[in-house]
């Protein structure tokens, strides 16, 4: 039995503080946007805080919950089956919003069924990795048979959130599996020839399907203005380069120290989604890069953390759940700074614990409070060991 003295503060604490920032500059950053919308200043606040009670509740299970239910196959199976019927479904009826049909509506509601395709994929990857941990099957000569139906199983859920198209979301799903099955032993050679052969699936099957697709409505078109406005944002300020240029101009206005909480000029109405993909822009700006830093090591401590737990257990399981964890949190960071600041193209990716959003707060604090459940077990089966 898990008791307090067992729970890991190095990654409770952080997290708390990250969630705590992050009710505060939605707050701020969203309270013009809200009565843009014909509703209250707080109004995102409030949701947002929300949503932070019910990732606390999530983390709570996951923390006391017995791992052993997630070994079951039936999990697996039952998991990927609805997944994948509900992502199948999105390409038809799904809402789309920011130019991808992967929502669906509840009311005031929206939840993106690819946010917790992340958990699931970590969560059965390592329980498959666990599994057959003792046969040793990327080091033998039979690995692509042990391998090839969950390799092809996940190939296939990542083509349909592409599809949607979520690109974002896509790259941090490849890039956890990537990581998972490297960390597991699995042969760098061969998993750049299957990378490579699912970039050229994309290139060559894909991205045609997808601009067909977009002749009727419009989602391929969106995504290559997002595209263009990468490449050249200041030559498309006036339309799809808005949001990048006007990041710029929030992350140069902050310096290093800030224009002060809730003094952003660019979340009046310059900058689009300064709640969601844009929040470390508007942070950029009232708290300097002060501010920024302070969150990504609050961040990096709970990544860190989470390959110290891995890198020093003995159980295969919760090895894998530490490193796609560890991936999930950091490439989902990545992916969001790399959009703010013009380095990647934007995705409409979140950033972790900090962003308005219910889906990918939960989805997060499913993999937190596992997390914290591994961390546990690790410190019980040391002092049953000593």
């Amino acid at each position: 039995m898990k008791r307090l003295r067992d729970l890991d503060y190095f990654l409770i604490v952080p997290y708390l503080i990250l969630c705590a920032i992050g009710i505060v500059m939605v707050y701020s950053a969203s309270s013009n946007v809200a009565v843009e919308n014909g509703t209250t200043p707080s109004a995102y606040l409030v949701r947002q805080a929300f949503w932070v009670v019910i990732g606390l509740g999530i983390t709570i299970f996951m923390t006391a919950m017995n791992t052993r239910y997630l070994h079951y196959k039936q999990f697996y199976w039952i998991g990927m089956i609805l997944l994948d019927c509900v992502l199948i479904w999105l390409l038809a009826a799904g809402k789309t919003i920011n130019g991808a049909s992967g929502w669906i509506s509840f009311g005031p509601i929206n939840i993106q069924p690819a946010e917790f395709v992340k958990f699931f994929l970590i969560v059965a990857t390592a329980s498959r990795l666990g599994r057959r941990s003792d046969e040793k099957p990327m080091l033998s000569g039979h690995w692509w048979g042990i391998n090839a139906k969950p390799i092809i199983l996940s190939a296939f859920m990542i083509g349909l959130v592409l599809v949607q198209p979520d690109m974002g979301s896509a790259v941090i799903i490849t890039g956890i599996l990537v990581m998972m099955y490297l960390g597991s032993g699995f042969s760098y050679k061969l998993m750049l020839a299957i990378v490579g052969s699912g970039i050229a699936f994309y290139f060559c099957v894909l991205l045609p399907i997808m601009f067909k697709i977009g002749k009727a409505t419009n989602v391929s078109n969106y995504k290559l203005a997002r595209i263009v406005a990468f490449v050249d944002p200041f030559g498309h300020q006036s339309g799809s380069g808005l949001q990048l240029v006007n990041s710029y101009y929030a992350i140069s206005n902050g310096g290093l120290f800030g224009v002060g909480l809730g003094n952003s000029i660019q979340k009046r109405g310059y900058l689009p989604e300064p709640n969601t993909d844009f929040i470390m822009s508007i942070i950029s700006e009232e708290l300097g890069l002060i501010g920024i830093i302070i969150i990504l090591c609050l961040l990096a401590f709970i990544v860190c953390r989470a390959i110290y737990i891995g890198i020093h257990s003995e159980n295969t399981f919760n090895i894998m759940v530490c490193y796609g964890v560890a991936t999930y949190f950091a490439l989902q960071a990545f992916v969001n700074i790399g959009g703010v600041v013009g380095f990647l193209p934007i995705t409409g990716v979140t950033f972790p614990f900090i962003s308005y959003g219910g889906s990918s707060m939960m989805s997060l604090t499913l993999c937190l409070g596992l997390l914290i459940n591994v961390s546990a077990q690790e410190k019980i089966a040391k002092r049953k060991g000593q």
